[in-house]
């Protein structure tokens, strides 16, 4: 049996410090890979990897060292520089320092002994300003100790397969105009086998980066003097794009919905009525037009309402189903941007249907449908979580019910093994989220389903019944890809820029081993344009070899080399990349061939 490493109480982790006071006996958490083991195992890293920082720079004084998604991580700030070299010696350390096989022990001081403890240490007194209440647990582990809530492991000489990822720098509490503090991110495992595996994961990841793919590739690029977050399509990314939207067309029009609309520029009156300007305005980018305030759009639900408000409709109008691929703006801090991941400008796979309670489960059982379908055609797997009603939410009980068994029940319909994650709702309704799972196994929230309530209320949105009477329709909003920019990344580093032919943004690269061929490979570039498949050629007056070693570093799935033979005999010499293999093809044959494959996928 394993290590057990901390005690489950009434729904709570508690360490083994606090369990000896506080719990009686509960439910064993062993030392292994599960989410609450490694909670605790990545915490307790997080103060190891603070206690060799302390070691190594005397003067480092800490702020917060939490768990996150990605591992854990802790900010501080020294005197020293502090470079990416320098986290080989800080792990060095931290090994070094669990072998010592150290007690970590709590001690609960209140207030004023906090206080007085960190009289002359600022970013303690900061962390401490934003917890409420009298007590304050302090964790201490040989000559190093710290704030802290926990739960910690109960010695140093658990921890022993972590690794240290990246540096980064991090305003004070988020604050972009409190000082710059430094940040090292890490991740800790139960053991060295699972690390391992994580570490070949971010090796992988590395080679797949988007970023250097979306450079070598010519898809996409960024330039200071427009502006961070701001990304700058290149021919080759704007058709990769484009077949992504054609596609999403086709499936949306057989799917009977409507394109619209809405500018992208809104008086802040209508925003100040979504609650946007209350909740949002941080995030928005506003301006002054004639002395009258405006917003840029974070979001396309303003336009996609009065589109609704447009007309007056009936239930015989129900559902009605808007999309738009909106361009949206939002104040990201320059600190989270990251390529096409986190962007200040993006294009959002925007739909909102306006439908009765009634038609809730129908509709949110197409759009599951519909994501079987798209995540199909890219080989994803996913995976949906269900978020119920918050402690702080708006409208009545019996409509949230209507909601949350409606996307219940097209989940269960639909054969859908899902999560549930109890409160996680939206303050206006409950909401269906769509977890991707890359090439190399790394998860991406990508799509949602939203259930409103809210707004249609406060845009007073009515239709009028079966009895004549006014009813309020129930919104749902709905991105299956998020965005256009979010996806491409994702995309590009799942397939690792090896894009499949129908999305491919040069499908086939043309090459003639003469300025004679030129004619007639013109000619084929011309017919396989007319079927939708993009073909580039090249003709600089290169030798052949570069001319397939540049084509073979844009990823492109199929080359074309065609000599005197080729032109005589009206064939292709076929390099397929995808399937490793070199053929002929008579010309008509390879014509059909392509537009087959093009219509191979379909959402």
């Amino acid at each position: 049996m394993s290590e057990v490493i901390g005690i489950k109480y009434d729904n709570k982790i508690f360490d083994t410090q606090t369990a000896q006071k506080e719990c009686i006996k509960g439910e064993e958490i062993y030392f292994d890979n599960s989410m609450d083991a490694l909670s605790i195992i990545r915490h307790s890293c997080a103060h190891l990897m603070a206690q060799a920082i302390k070691e190594l720079y005397v003067d480092a004084k800490f702020f917060v060292g939490p768990v996150v998604d990605e591992g854990f991580y802790y900010d501080f700030k020294t005197s020293s520089k502090i470079s990416e070299e320098d986290l080989i010696v800080i792990e060095k350390k931290m090994k070094e320092i669990a072998k010592r096989a150290l007690p970590i022990t709590k001690q609960i001081l209140s207030k004023k002994q906090a206080n007085e403890k960190f009289a002359n240490d600022e970013l303690k007194q900061a962390v401490m300003s934003k917890i409420s209440g009298d007590e304050f647990g302090i964790y201490k582990q040989g000559d190093f100790e710290d704030l802290c809530r926990g739960p910690h492991l109960p010695n140093t000489k658990f921890l022993h397969s972590f690794k240290l990822t990246k540096l980064a720098g991090a305003y004070l509490g988020g604050d972009e105009k409190a000082e710059m503090l430094t940040r090292i991110y890490g991740i800790a495992f139960a053991d060295k086998e699972t690390l391992n595996a994580y570490i070949h994961q971010l090796e992988e990841a590395k080679k797949r980066d988007h970023r250097k793919l979306g450079l070598e590739m010519g898809l996409f690029g960024f330039d200071e003097e427009i502006g961070s977050g701001l990304p700058i399509w290149l021919p080759r990314g704007a058709r990769l794009r484009r077949r992504i939207e054609e596609l999403l067309t086709r499936a949306l029009i057989i799917r009977e919905y409507e394109p619209v609309r809405g500018p992208e520029i809104l008086k802040s009156s209508v925003w100040k009525t979504s609650g946007h300007y209350d909740n949002y305005k941080e995030n928005m980018y506003f301006t002054l037009i004639d002395d009258v305030e405006y917003g840029i759009k974070p979001m396309n639900c303003v336009g996609h309402i009065k589109v609704y408000q447009s007309s007056i409709r009936s239930y015989r109008d129900l559902p009605l189903r808007f999309y738009e691929y909106g361009v949206v703006h939002r104040h990201e801090k320059s600190g989270v941007l990251h390529g096409l991941l986190r962007v200040r400008e993006f294009t959002q796979d925007d739909a909102h249907i306006f439908c009765q309670p009634s038609q809730i489960k129908a509709e949110v059982s197409n759009i599951i449908d519909f994501t079987r379908k798209i995540m199909g055609a890219f080989g994803f797997n996913y995976e949906m979580e269900l978020s119920t009603r918050p402690s702080k939410s708006i409208g009545s009980d019996e409509v949230w019910q209507v909601a949350t068994t409606a996307l219940e029940d097209a989940l269960q319909s639909n054969e859908i093994d899902y999560k549930v994650d109890v409160g996680g709702g939206a303050f206006y309704g409950p909401k269906i989220d769509i977890k991707i799972t890359d090439a190399i196994g790394r998860k991406w929230q990508c799509g949602t389903v939203q259930i409103d309530m809210n707004l249609p209320q406060r845009f007073n949105l009515q239709y009028t019944d079966k009895d004549n009477s006014y009813q309020q329709p129930v919104m749902i909003h709905r991105a299956i890809l998020g965005s256009f920019e979010r996806f491409v990344a994702i995309l590009t580093e799942h397939f690792g820029g090896e894009f499949p032919f129908f999305i491919s943004p040069t499908q086939i690269v043309l090459i003639p081993i003469s300025e004679d061929q030129l004619p007639y490979v013109m000619e084929i570039r011309k017919k396989l344009l007319h079927i939708g498949v993009y073909a580039e050629v090249m003709d600089k007056n290169e030798t052949l070899s570069k001319k397939i070693r540049n084509a073979e570093k844009q990823r492109v799935p199929m080359i074309a080399v065609i000599g005197s033979k080729e032109v005589e005999q009206r064939i292709l010499s076929i390099r397929d990349r995808r399937s490793k293999t070199q053929y002929e093809m008579q010309e008509k044959e390879f014509l059909d061939m392509v537009e087959i494959k093009m219509k191979e996928v379909s959402f």
